[in-house]
């Protein structure tokens, strides 16, 4: 766990990592994710581990992303009338169809805040989908969730990928008569 990272910012995130793109609960008491999907969702395929990479250009903005999440979760609960657990970071503590609902709000057009949520689901998809926070092969090894959902393949035993059919059917070009045995030209 990162060092700068509190329970309340961990089971924030996580939780609405789960409502961007759900998966199974790691255990029968997660809190985080709801379970509402089979599989590894945006959690199991790393959304934490990209939102706080540097390179990313998020991490710094996290505390910030907890608190107005939790805020917003706090009067919608008051709006509709829930009783939250006090033991849980209140987004955390809202049902998996209450936070998707929470997370709709924020990210609708004309909401005030709508790029900030919109940047936050786009990097937890991102987590998911590309596996962006680490090396393509690395994350196939490993049984990344999302590209092995999508079908992606390992690369051949020298780390690159080869496909034998192309979508024309046919080689597009010739190779050069100076190209060597890496592809380069000599």
């Amino acid at each position: 766990m990162d060092s700068d990272r509190t329970d309340e910012q961990t089971l924030t995130l996580e939780a609405f990592a789960d409502t961007i793109v759900p998966g199974e609960k790691r255990s029968s008491d997660d809190v985080a994710i709801a379970g509402a999907s089979p599989g590894g969702g945006a959690v199991v395929g790393g959304a934490l581990e990209l939102l706080e990479w540097d390179a990313a250009g998020l991490s710094q903005a996290l505390g910030d992303y907890v608190r107005d999440l939790n805020a917003h979760a706090l009067r919608y609960a008051d709006k509709h009338g829930l009783t939250l657990d006090p033991a849980l970071p209140p987004f955390a503590a809202l049902s998996f169809e209450r936070r998707t609902d929470l997370v709709t709000v924020l990210t609708e057009p004309g909401h005030p805040e709508k790029e900030l949520w919109v940047l936050l689901a786009l990097f937890c998809y991102m987590a998911y989908d590309s596996a962006a926070h680490m090396a393509t092969a690395e994350a196939i090894a490993a049984g990344h969730p999302g590209l092995t959902s999508m079908g992606i393949t390992a690369p051949d035993a020298d780390g690159l990928w080869r496909y034998s059919d192309n979508s024309y059917g046919r080689p597009l070009a010739r190779l050069h008569p100076d190209t060597i045995a890496s592809g380069s030209l000599a």
